[in-house]
């Protein structure tokens, strides 16, 4: 009596979670949750006190009083195009995470690991794309005569994309390879 099951379907969905992977995993959940943080985050520009500029707002105070004056970024191409970037990016991470999750869960990880890695390396373009573009048209755009910095959200988004990048090398890896290993 001949089995249904092949070799190769049998190989795949035995094949044992590497550590490799189970951190590439840890990664995306990381980038996941920095991404999160980031486009949250209050603070991408900060100035001295006076000024702050985030993903959704940009806020003032004037020097004779004490409250802030806040608007939306979302009327500026520059900003909406940064928003619509990371948010690109970060749905990719979102997919890719549940991919890579349920590919642990169900145990037939190894056709999971190439398309969790384009993804990945998908958001690590869009990603960067966006970081690279806001500092570039801020610093065009906003005349601040102030000392300014970017502040924790930007680091946040940068940390995302680090950790995007690192989770995409890992499921790169060919766990045949380090099979010896584990």
């Amino acid at each position: 009596m001949s089995s249904a099951v092949t070799e190769t379907e049998e190989s795949a969905r035995s094949s044992p979670l590497t550590p490799l992977k189970l951190v590439g995993l840890v990664c995306v959940f990381l980038a996941l949750c920095l991404d999160i943080g980031a486009v949250m985050s209050p603070a991408w520009v900060t100035a001295d006190d006076q000024y702050y500029l985030s993903l959704w707002e940009s806020c003032w105070k004037p020097a004779s009083t004490d409250n802030w004056q806040c608007s939306s970024t979302l009327d500026s191409e520059w900003q909406v195009a940064t928003l619509a970037l990371l948010l690109g990016g970060g749905a990719l991470v979102l997919m890719s995470f549940l991919v890579a999750l349920v590919a642990v869960c169900i145990g037939t990880r190894r056709r999971f690991y190439a398309p969790v890695a384009f993804m990945l390396f998908a958001t690590v373009v869009l990603q960067a794309c966006s970081l690279v573009l806001y500092p570039i048209k801020f610093i065009k755009s906003i005349n601040l005569k102030i000392y300014h910095e970017f502040n924790w959200g930007y680091g946040l988004a940068w940390g995302g994309t680090i950790f995007s990048f690192g989770g995409g090398i890992l499921y790169c890896l060919n766990p045949k390879n380090y099979e010896e290993y584990y």
